[in-house]
């Protein structure tokens, strides 16, 4: 996550080991469990050496390919100490690679083959976790049977339950008073049943996430700053208005997030609930459309917009392009997935597409290819679409069935080749005779982040 709570992260992470003999529940007992999954939390439920060198030669006698998962997750937590050098010293043997404590490297190596974990697995990494935060210890407790990712692919991102605070209800002003942006500092655009707001990068960066109510709906809007995805939903799901939060993990370096009722972990790319008792519900969000733009532009396009104030009630650097500083300004990852492909570089800017109708076909188009392309038109099975980008380098989406545009003039008029004059708005295209063509919802994210979620996924550039 941000750099400063990587450090952070750093000590916690020393401090599972070092620190669980005093600070932890799960230190309350000497006496060790015999089961597979107690071999390896006694490790970390005990200061006595002599009992974690029995925990770690019957582990070794016992050795199995569902193993290598937790001898990783305990290494990950303590490779600053004398146990995570024996553990990956352990791994090295029993499976031949030689990562030493390149725990990245052990991700990648299990993350690559099929998911081998024991049928309590689930109860390790609960408790594994709780000491951390014991409210992740109802992430996954109990809920081996009710998941639809690898529950060995999700990781801790370095912060507990909401340690990155979403912004709930937070202060808008009128764009008048936004005395501290600039027209060319980056913000996050929606609008809604014509209420207009725009979210500046450099507030959302520290939040990641905003619950709110925007032209009477609730909704949700969540920014993934490492895959660099910004996506809005509706909260409401057939009369249930969930509450969302940053759950604190990763999944392929895609923020999970959860709801607060049932502490289910969430998708951030599909909107819907991935482990925990929701599902199978049939339960997922609808999405709602946002643009990445400037200030300048968007307040050009809204002048009666609304955008977030200063005053969040955090303290917080709220500078231009400071959250996240280092990150964006190479191409190196801060949590790695299982492939990385070369076809671009890992945070370039792409537009995602997956429509609803065509799920397994999703498609990520070059940002720097659009900038020069300003009207973009394909297919997606058998729905034909419309890509505008502005100067920007803003992209909105609207279905294009039996049309054909050869113009826009990267503002509000775009031109089919009959001739016809449409006028862009946020939510659809509009022609002079009334002819309405609806926005699809899009959004922009980073090659590497999109690509891992979906490595099928086709690329134009």
């Amino acid at each position: 996550m941000l750099q400063r709570i990587k450090k952070v992260s750093l000590i916690l992470f020393i401090g599972v080991l070092a620190g669980l003999a005093t600070t932890s529940p799960l230190q309350a007992q000497e006496v060790l469990s015999d089961s597979e999954i107690h071999y390896f939390l006694n490790i970390v439920r005990t200061s006595s050496r002599a009992a974690q060198e029995k925990a770690l030669k019957t582990i070794e006698k016992n050795w199995k390919p569902e193993f290598e998962i937790m001898a990783l997750e305990v290494m990950y937590f303590g490779y600053s100490t004398d146990v995570g050098l024996k553990m990956a010293l352990l791994l090295q043997k029993k499976t031949g690679q030689n990562f030493g404590l390149d725990f990245n490297k052990w991700y990648e190596y299990v993350w690559n083959k099929e998911q081998k974990i024991l049928p309590d697995y689930d109860y390790f990494k609960s408790q594994l976790h709780k000491s951390l935060d014991p409210k992740f210890e109802q992430y996954f407790q109990g809920r081996q049977e009710n998941s639809l990712i690898r529950l060995d692919e999700i990781r801790w991102g370095g912060v507990q339950q909401d340690g990155i605070p979403p912004l709930r209800n937070p202060t808008m002003i009128p764009a008048n008073r936004a005395n501290y942006l600039e027209d060319d500092h980056i913000v996050f655009g929606i609008e809604v049943n014509g209420d207009a707001r725009a979210y500046p990068k450099r507030i959302l960066a520290w939040h990641e996430m905003f619950v709110d109510e925007v032209g009477g709906i609730p909704v949700t809007g969540v920014y993934c700053t490492l895959c660099g995805t910004v996506i809005l939903y509706k909260s409401d799901v057939n009369g249930t208005v969930h509450q969302m939060g940053t759950s604190g993990f990763l999944y392929r370096s895609n923020k999970l997030m959860y709801d607060q009722a049932t502490q289910s972990l969430w998708s951030t790319l599909e909107g819907k609930p991935v482990v925990g008792p929701l599902v199978g519900k049939g339960i997922q969000m609808d999405y709602l459309s946002v643009v990445t733009t400037t200030w300048g532009e968007w307040k050009k396009r809204h002048p009666e917009t609304q955008v977030l104030s200063l005053q969040t009630g955090y303290q917080r650097d709220y500078g231009e392009g400071v959250a996240y500083q280092a990150y964006f300004a190479d191409d190196n990852l801060m949590f790695n997935v299982p492939t990385v492909d070369g076809k671009l570089k890992n945070k370039q800017s792409i537009l995602a597409i997956r429509l609803p109708d065509y799920p397994e076909q999703p498609l990520a188009i070059s940002v720097k290819y659009l900038k020069k392309n300003p009207v973009y038109q394909s297919t997606i099975g058998e729905s034909r679409f419309v890509v505008f980008t502005d100067k920007t380098g803003a992209n909105r989406v609207y279905d294009a069935t039996h049309l054909n545009f050869k113009k826009y003039d990267q503002y509000t008029k775009a031109t089919d080749i009959r001739g016809e004059t449409w006028t862009v708005y946020e939510d659809r295209i509009e022609n002079a005779s009334g002819e309405i063509r609806p926005r699809i919802h899009t959004f922009n994210a980073f090659w590497f982040g999109w690509q891992a979620a979906y490595p099928d996924t086709k690329l134009v550039k």
